[in-house]
């Protein structure tokens, strides 16, 4: 069995999976399996796939019977996965040389269950930041909760966010068994996973945690998150049951009483700019009309009413202060603007 499992979900990926295959390949630390799951590609995709598995017995293809979405491709690739430890990987994204060798150092040299890394944004323009999760360390489970979880989950408008970035950790296999985490949906499944599987660590269960970059994220215009969504407000309101269902199992109202009005913000914010996006065949009254039936929604409209969001990048907050003002044709006009529509 290998010790570490790879699953890489590809939907319309043939210009950019080469890279991120060869990027496995070339990792210092050998004994891994990479599961590259086609959702119902259209493009050469899966006779990419099918190649990578022809040529290397590490690779293994899997196919999904349609597009069912990058949350099923990531549970099919769970429910096939061999290795002791689990990563994810994006089709359009690459690890550096030595990534495996060190996560895995990381959980093995320090006990950890798990372990995270840094990572580069990489711009389409080519220019690149580095994000760190934590300072480097080895963290227990009431430091995951207190340092990861709670902002995790009840801070989702003060920058900097903590952000829910699954492929920068490697995560035991049985411990995802154990505490049944799964991705849901089409957006914020990644955060929702973490919640999961880091609320069910045991006490002595540790993460251990680099601020070396080890993985190349490529912030790429193409993606499923920068794309009008028609039924947002339905993912996002999955979302919250799920979150309602992980407070009601992990008590976080006791560290972020007011969690529900700043998700609700944070998801009123996402609404918006999705509702303002560029390129869709849609009206600006009607757009206008869309963004006020959302804050005329009994729990935004509570949200709005009783809580100020602070903390927020300088666009966000104008959008906040707009919102609360009422001032939505404004708002229409100004996203006009940034958009050049």
């Amino acid at each position: 069995m290998p010790v570490i499992s790879v699953i890489v979900p590809v939907y319309q990926g043939e210009a950019l999976l080469p890279g991120c295959v060869e990027s496995v390949r070339r990792q210092t630390f050998a004994d891994w399996e990479l599961l590259l799951i086609d959702d119902g590609s259209t493009d050469n995709s899966r006779t990419l796939c099918e190649n990578y598995a022809a040529a290397d017995a590490r690779i293994r293809a899997l196919v999904q019977p349609r597009n069912l979405g990058v949350s099923a491709a990531r549970n099919r690739g769970l429910q096939e996965a061999r290795g002791e430890y689990v990563a994810f990987l994006d089709a359009d994204d690459r690890y550096v040389p030595g990534t495996l060798s060190t996560l895995l150092g990381l959980c093995r040299d320090g006990g950890a269950e798990s372990a995270a890394c840094a990572h580069w944004n990489v711009a389409p323009d080519g220019a690149e930041s580095v994000e760190t999760l934590l300072p480097s360390g080895l963290y227990g489970a009431e430091e995951i909760r207190a340092r990861f979880l709670v902002p995790l989950f009840g801070e989702r408008l003060r920058a900097p966010l903590m952000n829910g970035f699954i492929w920068r950790f490697l995560f035991r296999n049985e411990q995802i068994r154990r505490s049944g985490a799964k991705f849901e949906g089409p957006y914020l499944e990644d955060e929702l996973f973490l919640l999961e599987y880091f609320g069910a660590a045991r006490p002595g269960e540790r993460l251990a945690v680099t601020e070396t970059p080890l993985y190349r994220y490529l912030r790429n215009p193409a993606s499923a998150t920068r794309h009008y969504m028609p039924d947002i407000m339905k993912t996002l309101d999955a979302y919250m049951e799920v979150k309602e269902a992980l407070d009601a199992q992990y008590k976080f109202h006791v560290e972020c009483p007011r969690w529900r009005e700043n998700t609700l913000w944070a998801n009123l914010l996402i609404a918006i700019g999705n509702e303002y996006a560029a390129g869709i065949e849609k009206s600006f009254r009607a757009r206008r009309e869309t963004v006020q039936e959302l804050c005329r929604r009994p729990d935004m409209a509570r949200a709005i009413r009783d809580y100020k969001p602070v903390g927020m990048g300088r666009n966000k907050a104008m959008v906040a202060f707009l919102v609360r003002r009422r001032l939505f044709r404004l708002l229409t006009l100004l996203y006009r603007v940034k958009n050049r529509m």
